[in-house]
């Protein structure tokens, strides 16, 4: 996000606005602007005009829950402002609700004529990033249609529809065309001497196969109630350092935007669920990696994260197999969509499976769920999906037959299948690809932890000592085979992965602090990695780079291959602690904590991997979530690794 962006959330809802609460529906920088439900743009205009001119900002749009601006008309310094606009806005679930008010700066009667004009589009978020695709959308047609009290947007397309109103209060004195397809909603204000006049305009979107009976909010102090009452429902009960402040108000901050990134999804037996998003602007949806990992991190201090996000995968577990969506029996969704483009099956989101750590990460939350809360029932109804898992792991992961976790390039989507995503995210130390089937590292641990928690689920809630006795086999022998086959001796590090004929791929990569929280490395090797990820080639001050410099792979700009992930270095600092490297645990959590407190407290989805000895300031990466879900949740994990020290 740009800072000519700011962005509201709430639940799958979110809308970016310009400084002065305008939507151009023009892309500007990482994101476009306008009011997104379900992965599609239900506005994609919203521009005030008073006197037929757009105003100027005097005071712009801030950070917040609410975004609010004053705005005045335009003049020189020999004309002061004949009224003052306070204009405020916030999203609810589905809508988005705006107030103005207009005071006359006069001591003599003014008339003003106001307008907003508004449009929706219905655009595809997909045909909104950055990578220049088209797609046909044969049949499809936009309609608007003049109300007593505003304006209605609809699209259609086949059997899809989806559509969006806008209400406003007092009712406009006209709806006018404006030869682009936008409508004009207008009104002459008749002021008294220095008074005032207020509107409020309601924006109701309704997504295709979206059947919940939602109501626009009545304002967006209404709004704002409501937040500031389901933060403080997120924030109340959890012990926060009192010896480290800032530590406090980063996991308060967390919370608090792990709040307002809860999406509805459903349970295997159709309850409604709150899971959390992956993030916002791109991933306001579930993502099984993401879901689990933050409720991993949340688990000592907000269980019930994982109490939904269990059950929502559980029912969207794979039970068959889909190359097009890469789904095979048991695997766990790697992404879940909802728009016009994954419904018609022109991008292959609709339910994806294109993720290799997914489904072992699902086993490691249900046995840490169950051992940290005693809910022996879920682990009990969740049994089937768990042995569907392993099944997964064993069979089409390729545990049984490679030995290790294995995927491949996904030509209609992820080329790697692994936390680091990226195209080429996966290289030798000389930036060059791997090629073939992968075996990425930090998957492997995952199984190794995976398989652990389930032998422990298997003995204590499901009383099957044969199949746990199975598990730690597997288990052992997956450790075995992987010091053997990925430890690079030269190096004293393991591999960041293996090709498809067995060969090391050579980077150094923050993926073996992930072996760390798993635990698969041996206590020497272990507490060697740990030491290493601390040197100055990989620590960056800010945290631990994705790829430490030096090699001719990194760069402090690439996406995988030497930023600093927060969520990232939160594993780490988990596996330090881990090994008892307490100490090294407790400079990664410092570092981590220091750049939220640059940032008001929230830690970004990413950052720059330049050094703290040559930028006294985090350098922001520029395509960075502002909301992430698992870097919201990080500095709960820093909490559980290292207490308040």
């Amino acid at each position: 996000m740009t800072d000519r962006h700011h962005l509201l959330v709430h639940g799958g809802t979110f809308a970016a606005v310009g400084d002065g609460g305008d939507i151009s529906g023009v892309r500007n920088g990482s994101s476009p602007d306008g009011l997104f439900v379900r992965d599609a743009r239900h506005l994609s205009r919203w521009q005030l005009t008073v006197d037929g001119a757009v105003p100027e900002t005097l005071s712009p749009v801030a950070h917040g829950d609410t975004a609010r601006c004053v705005l005045v008309p335009r003049g020189g310094r020999l004309e002061p402002p004949a009224y003052t606009i306070f204009r405020e806005q916030a999203v609810s679930d589905g809508a988005f609700v705006e107030s103005l008010r207009v005071t006359s700066n006069r001591p003599v009667p003014t008339t003003v004529r106001l307008a907003v004009t508004a449009d929706a589009d219905f655009t595809d978020q997909f045909e909104l990033r950055s990578d220049h695709r088209t797609y046909a959308k044969i049949g499809a047609t936009r309609s608007r249609q003049v109300l007593d009290d505003g304006v209605e947007f609809t699209y259609r397309r086949g059997a899809w529809r989806s559509c969006t109103t806008v209400t406003a209060e007092p009712v406009p004195d006209g709806v006018e065309e404006t030869g682009t397809g936008a409508r004009r909603l207008v009104w002459t204000l008749d002021l008294e001497p220095h008074g005032s006049a207020e509107l409020t305009l309601r924006v109701m979107a309704r997504p295709h196969g979206d059947r919940r009976a939602l109501r626009v909010p009545r304002s967006p102090a209404a709004v704002n109630e409501q937040l500031l009452a389901l933060e403080g429902e997120f924030v109340e009960g959890v012990a926060f350092p009192t010896g480290w402040p800032e530590l406090a108000a980063a996991c308060a901050r967390g919370l608090a935007d792990l709040a307002s990134l809860q999406v509805p999804a459903t349970g295997p037996d159709g309850e409604d669920l709150r899971v959390p998003a992956a993030g916002a602007p791109w991933f306001l949806t579930m993502l099984g990696r993401d879901a689990l990992l933050t409720s991993l991190f949340a688990l000592p201090y907000r269980p019930r994260l994982a109490a939904a996000t269990l059950p929502a995968l559980a029912a969207t577990q794979a039970t068959e197999t889909d190359p097009e969506s890469v789904a095979q029996p048991g695997k766990i969704v790697h992404e879940v969509r909802h728009g016009e483009l994954a419904h018609f099956g022109q991008v292959p989101f609709g339910r994806y499976y294109g993720s290799v750590d997914a489904t072992p990460l699902f086993l490691v939350l249900l046995g840490a769920y169950v051992e940290h809360t005693g809910d022996t029932e879920l682990a009990r109804r969740l049994e089937p999906h768990a042995r569907a898992a392993i099944g997964w792991m064993l069979d089409h992961g390729g545990l049984t037959s490679r030995g290790y976790l294995v995927y491949r390039a996904d030509q209609g989507g992820l080329s790697n299948q692994n936390w680091k995503d990226s195209p080429g995210a996966i290289c030798s130390a000389d930036g060059t690809r791997a090629s073939g089937p992968v075996m990425a590292a930090g998957a492997q641990g995952y199984a190794y932890d995976a398989l652990r928690r389930t032998a422990w689920l298997a003995r204590t809630a499901w009383e099957d000592a044969t199949y746990a006795a199975l598990l730690e086999q597997a288990a052992a022998d997956l450790r075995d085979r992987f010091q053997r086959d990925f430890w690079m001796p030269d190096r004293s590090f393991p591999a960041l992965a293996l090709d498809g004929e067995g060969r090391q791929v050579d980077a150094l990569a923050s993926d073996a602090g992930h072996l760390l929280w798993s635990g698969l490395l041996d206590k020497e090797y272990g507490e060697e990695v740990g030491r290493r990820l601390l040197a100055p080639d990989f620590f960056s001050g800010w945290g631990v780079r994705t790829l430490a410099s030096g090699q001719s792979a990194y760069h402090p700009l690439s996406y995988h291959r030497g930023s600093v992930w927060p969520h990232d270095n939160a594993l780490i600092s988990l596996g330090l602690a881990r090994y008892g490297l307490h100490d090294e645990a407790r400079t990664v959590a410092h570092a981590l904590v220091d750049a939220a407190t640059v940032t008001g407290h929230r830690l970004p989805e990413v950052l720059a991997g330049y050094g703290r000895d040559t930028h006294a300031e985090p350098v922001p990466y520029p395509h960075a979530c502002v909301r992430e879900s698992r870097s919201a949740a990080a500095p709960l994990a820093l909490l559980t690794a290292v207490g308040g020290a």
